[in-house]
């Protein structure tokens, strides 16, 4: 018989966790096709397509880091899963579609970064991919008979307070992008000390879980018989 959860299992992970790797892979690969220099060009036109260059760069490094941080989250997602249900694939699924899109909006905002509706598209992408992180989270929180190892409730409440300022943040800059154009990006500056701050509060959650997961499996000491 399989093992629950390997990849001889219909219902276990380990086939979507393997698709998952596949996609952020080739995601995170696709993103470098825009940064480019065409051939032949002469010295002038040469230093202007250097000139072109950062924008495409920083737009590369944002979406290698973004995809790099929701791959660590959609890992982390299937950490003591036993089993998936339909319901828990379709969302992982939806994810995945979004991560492979990410391209597409990276290269809107490398080469028309002023442009609202490239901030927009952008800003909308990475809001939808968070989103279907949190769904996730909570199904592991409504649907216990997934787990073989429990997500404590504090552990997952300060991940979907973690996941949900980075919603947050770029759902508020869909419509400044229209007034402000590409100066909207600037309010993603304001994910630093966030997530700094929500990072911290999900990492004392997940010692705190463990600490009492180690005091409950501790064997408690007998007290002395009174002679």
């Amino acid at each position: 018989m399989a093992e629950s959860g390997g990849f001889g299992d219909e219902h276990g992970p380990g086939r979507l966790v393997a698709l998952s790797d596949g996609v952020f892979a080739i995601a995170m690969t696709l993103l470098v096709l825009d940064i480019s220099v065409p051939p032949g060009l002469d010295g002038p036109r040469f230093r202007e397509a250097l000139d072109d260059l950062p924008p495409k760069i920083a737009a590369y490094a944002l979406s290698f880091l973004i995809i790099g941080a929701f791959w660590l989250d959609h890992r982390r997602a299937f950490l003591g899963l036993r089993r998936v249900d339909r319901v828990f694939t379709a969302v992982a699924l939806t994810g995945l579609g979004l991560t492979a899109f990410l391209p597409f909006p990276t290269s809107l905002l490398s080469e028309y970064g002023g442009m609202s509706a490239s901030v927009a598209i952008y800003a909308a992408t990475i809001a939808a991919m968070d989103v279907t992180q949190i769904v996730l989270v909570r199904l592991r929180m409504l649907r216990p008979q997934l787990d073989s190892v429990p997500l404590p409730p504090p552990v997952a409440r300060a991940w979907i307070l973690d996941l949900a300022v980075t919603v947050v943040v770029f759902a508020v800059s869909i419509p400044l992008a229209w007034p402000w154009g590409g100066q909207a990006m600037w309010l993603w500056l304001l994910l630093l000390p966030l997530k700094t701050a929500t990072g911290r509060a999900r990492s004392a959650a997940a010692r705190k879980a463990a600490a009492g997961a180690v005091a409950a499996d501790r064997p408690h000491t007998a007290a002395p018989e009174e002679s």
